[in-house]
């Protein structure tokens, strides 16, 4: 899930919490029903939870107001003003960095869990893992660059595109360089002999090779 997604959630809350105040006649918004004011402040813990995760400085600022006072509907616009100084953020872009940090550890882990099954001697699992990981790289970088992931025909259904066209469309799009797009490429095809079972096509030392080679790509490429 992309930046734009978050926005759209955090709006949306935004949105909700200025209904609130045109409904209610007092700041804190202490005439609405205390149900109401509880599960927009609920939802909106959960959003901030979601996308900055529970040790950024919003989450805190939360759990700060939450020890002051724990009832949760006596938090309404205190947390309706984390909510906009997270949105506010994310319009800026100041939050692209922390979704490609979970982004990357994510996947740092799948490529450990690769060479972990490389090590003892599984090097077929290892070469699915690790070419399954860089499929899921690829499309999030699609979505960093705002390139479809699905083809329409003319008859109206959707396809999802492969990783080789998404490979491509990535590189005419300036992510990243065409030597990259030729790697990319080659791990692609190991990854597709790995899993139809054609293990002879492929030596453990290529498998090792590809590991390393996923995780500096990913490292350099971060979505």
């Amino acid at each position: 899930m992309g930046t734009e997604a978050f926005q759209t959630q955090m709006e949306a809350l935004v949105k909700e919490f200025q209904s609130f105040q045109s409904r209610s006649q007092h700041s804190d918004l202490s005439d609405l029903p205390k149900h109401e004011r509880q599960a927009l402040v609920t939802r909106t813990i959960a959003a901030v939870h979601r996308i900055s995760g529970t040790e950024s400085t919003y989450a805190k600022e939360i759990d700060r107001l939450l020890i002051k006072l724990p009832h949760l509907h006596e938090h309404t616009t205190s947390i309706a003003g984390v909510a906009g100084a997270l949105l506010a953020d994310l319009k800026s872009g100041y939050i692209q960095s922390l979704v490609e940090i979970v982004h990357g550890a994510l996947f740092a882990d799948f490529l450990e869990m690769a060479q972990h099954l490389q090590d003892s001697g599984y090097k077929d699992a290892a070469a699915v893992i690790a070419g399954s990981t860089l499929e899921a790289h690829i499309r999030e970088l699609c979505q960093k660059a705002s390139i479809p992931l699905e083809n329409k025909k003319a008859d109206g259904s959707i396809t999802a595109k492969k990783a080789d066209l998404l490979n491509s469309e990535l590189a005419a799009a300036g992510a990243y360089s065409k030597l990259d797009q030729k790697n990319v490429t080659a791990w692609l095809d190991l990854r597709n002999k790995a899993a139809h079972g054609k293990y002879a096509e492929y030596s453990a030392e290529q498998v090792s090779l590809l590991i390393a080679g996923i995780r500096d790509f990913v490292t350099r490429n971060p979505a």
